[in-house]
């Protein structure tokens, strides 16, 4: 038995869910996300509720009524609310500059990188004086924010020495005593 599938996703004022061909729309104020649904998996709108149901007991159909319910879950508060995730370079001389759909940044390396964002995903860059800058990335659609993120850390991850690199804000970094003299 499901748990997070039998339970209900509750549909905030102006959101709609519709259900047709495989396929979930979920519509809102702040842009509409689509997503297919594996065969055996139905979705309905019941009393500003949404209900995903399976049609047999299968092991398979189990493990993708619980997902497909939390995909939508996820597109509903997306389209409602939206979703932002921030990060901090942390570095001497560590820069980022917003020009249009693209970051570009000097991370320590011999050239500044250029980092392309899908149009999907909105960036701002703030840079006070005595702080690290902070990369802030906001879309509707959660798993394109995370894994934007999750490419731009990767491009420099903070190393366990002096902790330069590019962190999640309220990440906490293991660092390491270094060499004793």
């Amino acid at each position: 038995m499901s748990r997070i599938g039998n339970a209900p996703v509750a549909l905030p004022q102006g959101v709609e869910v519709s259900f047709n061909n495989g396929e979930v729309t979920v519509k809102g104020k702040l842009g509409e996300l689509k997503q297919d649904v594996a065969e055996g998996i139905t979705v309905e709108v019941v009393d500003n509720d949404v209900i995903v149901k399976r049609a047999s007991d299968t092991k398979e159909l189990k493990s993708k009524h619980g997902l497909y319910r939390s995909l939508i879950n996820n597109m509903v508060i997306g389209v409602s609310q939206g979703y932002s995730i921030k990060q901090e370079l942390i570095g001497v001389g560590f820069r980022a500059k917003v020009s249009g759909q693209q970051l570009e940044m000097n991370l320590g390396f011999s050239h500044n990188v250029v980092f392309a964002l899908p149009p999907e995903v909105k960036v701002e860059a703030e840079q006070s004086k005595g702080q690290p800058p902070i990369v802030t990335f906001t879309s509707v659609d959660k798993q394109l924010v995370g894994q934007v993120a999750a490419k731009l850390r990767s491009l420099r991850k903070p190393e366990p020495y002096k902790g330069k690199g590019i962190k999640y804000v309220g990440e906490q970094i293991r660092r390491k005593a270094g060499k004793s003299a």
